[in-house]
């Protein structure tokens, strides 16, 4: 908690240290999970010189989860997450001496989600969708440490030019837009077609890092 840890400790998934004084030899070592397959979100981690250790717990329902009757975007997000963190618990054997981040992303074009696209004409729907719109990224994080989760929500809007059939299928043969929320990745070839964002980049991209650090550093684990 952030009362017991006055200084800046850097976690990493082999070692915990103090800097600038000697590590307590009844101090017990810090594991940082992440629980996710995304290597996005890793390397976003490793951005803000935060080392974890991937942690790929397959959910039951498959890649996405199914959305529950009148449930709201930002609460399926949340939902979403928090179901991440509960199976990342269930799966260790022991949530002594770690913590565990979790993420979820989902694209929204009001009140409807586009999730991961099944196949190459789905992919075309979706970004067929959100050609000349304005559309809503939201993605939420979790941090477990000291039996306690913390919550953070980043909410980003993303506005795509008028994308021609030839542009969205020639975008669509590159395979880029498999395994990501919407059908693109704003980090790769999908951001030419990118008019504006107004919100967290890396959010969009999977993990928001501003609201990241502050769970850390609100857990301690972070100066």
């Amino acid at each position: 908690m952030p009362g017991q840890l006055q200084t800046y400790i850097r976690i990493t998934a082999n070692n915990m240290s103090t800097p600038g004084s000697n590590q307590n030899p009844t101090q017990h070592k810090i594991t940082l999970f992440l629980a996710s397959a995304s290597p996005r979100r890793l390397a976003l981690l490793t951005q803000i010189n935060v080392t974890a250790q991937q942690l790929i717990v397959t959910a039951p329902e498959g890649e996405d989860e199914p959305r529950h009757p009148n449930e709201s975007v930002i609460e399926y997000v949340k939902r979403t997450t928090d179901d991440k963190m509960s199976r990342a618990q269930a799966y260790l054997n022991s949530l002594e001496h770690c913590a565990i981040i979790t993420a979820d992303t989902t694209v929204a074009l009001g009140q409807v989600i586009l999730a991961k696209p099944k196949d190459r004409q789905d992919a075309i729907r979706m970004l067929s969708l959100l050609s000349s719109k304005t559309h809503d990224v939201y993605t939420a994080v979790d941090l477990y440490f000291k039996g306690q989760t913390t919550r953070a929500l980043s909410h980003s809007q993303v506005s795509f030019e008028t994308m021609t059939i030839e542009q969205i299928e020639q975008y669509v043969d590159t395979d880029e837009p498999f395994g990501k929320a919407g059908a693109y990745a704003i980090q790769g070839m999908a951001a030419q077609h990118v008019q504006r964002l107004e919100g967290s980049y890396s959010g969009v991209m999977g993990l928001p890092l501003h609201e990241t650090a502050q769970l850390l550093r609100s857990a301690g684990l972070m100066r």
